[in-house]
């Protein structure tokens, strides 16, 4: 059967509304999506580090109890797991503070094994961090090598704006390694400083990979693809509890639906039919719905055991 293989961060989300704590959720950007796609019965692996404290054998837990293969993850004797402290505002999007040293970045890890059509998911700072990227791009240069389909979440946040020079070789890379790329609005006015789909998608995307998402919070997703295919879709309406994880879950929900439609890596180096294209983005809108609904970072497991029947 086909997996799903993530490699991100792991971090313990404690969230809060008016000031006080509601909740503490590991988390992290792709972490997040693997949970989801747990949940939902995919077979799933995650590769990341976290620390030797409660915080990390939490996470480790988590992932196992979820479903997913948590054998790469590395512990690193001594080390203290990242911390964000996640506020809510009045409409439930969040504002971050982090705790971490992203100097001391670690990974060392054995490459899990990839076949032809696994899905890979990477993203956020993760993918283009100096200290770590050899590795990174080590790992997803073997797994397009066996034939994997990569998906790529830019998800680069304003915290590190003053990082764009340094990280641009990186961030190209990743465009042109991956079969899919999903960025939101936000990304890209860090970025590129640009806020249109259609400029960011012509200027800086088309030419590294043809598969392009553009999400802006609640206003309509935007695709552009091969052949001139130029469409949006207006955002399922949900009663939203936190926006925390919508955006990792809309990976999720993407991914689950390329595994569930059997679309296969000679598929993805093609033009993908308009139809095909509705099921997966409304699979990815459900799965972001459904997650947006608590302060779970992930599809509800209720969710999940519904898509397994």
């Amino acid at each position: 059967m086909r997996k799903v293989i993530g490699i991100g961060e792991t971090v313990l989300d404690i969230i809060f509304r008016n000031d006080e704590p509601i909740g503490a959720v590991p988390g992290g950007s792709v972490f997040n999506g693997i949970i989801s796609l747990g949940r939902a019965g995919v077979p799933t692996t995650f590769i990341s580090s976290t620390g030797s404290d409660r915080v990390g054998q939490r996470i480790i837990r988590f992932l196992h109890e979820n479903g997913v293969d948590n054998s790469q993850i590395n512990v690193y004797p001594g080390s203290k797991s990242p911390i964000s402290l996640a506020f809510l505002n009045e409409h439930n999007d969040a504002e971050y503070v982090f705790y971490k040293d992203h100097p001391r970045d670690q990974l060392d890890f054995s490459y899990p094994d990839v076949q032809p059509d696994d899905v890979v998911m990477f993203g956020s700072f993760y993918a283009v961090n100096p200290v770590i990227r050899p590795q990174v791009q080590g790992f997803l240069e073997y797994a397009r090598n066996k034939g994997a389909i990569l998906y790529y979440d830019v998800n680069f946040r304003s915290s590190h704006r003053q990082e764009v020079i340094k990280i641009t070789p990186y961030l190209l890379e990743n465009l042109e390694l991956a079969h899919v790329v999903r960025g939101s609005v936000e990304d890209f006015e860090v970025l590129f400083k640009k806020t249109d789909p259609d400029a960011i998608y012509r200027s800086d995307v088309a030419f590294y990979s043809k598969k392009f998402i553009c999400t802006n919070g609640a206003r309509p997703v935007q695709l552009r693809a091969e052949g001139g295919l130029r469409k949006e879709y207006p955002v399922i309406k949900t009663n939203t509890v936190s926006t925390i994880g919508a955006g990792d879950n809309f990976n999720a929900g993407f991914v689950y639906g390329l595994v569930k439609n059997g679309v296969s890596r000679s598929m993805m180096e093609q033009s993908l039919p308009e139809a095909l294209w509705d099921k997966l983005i409304e699979q990815a809108q459900q799965f972001s719905a459904n997650c947006c609904q608590s302060i779970d970072n992930s599809i509800d497991r209720a969710f999940g055991l519904q898509l397994q029947q």
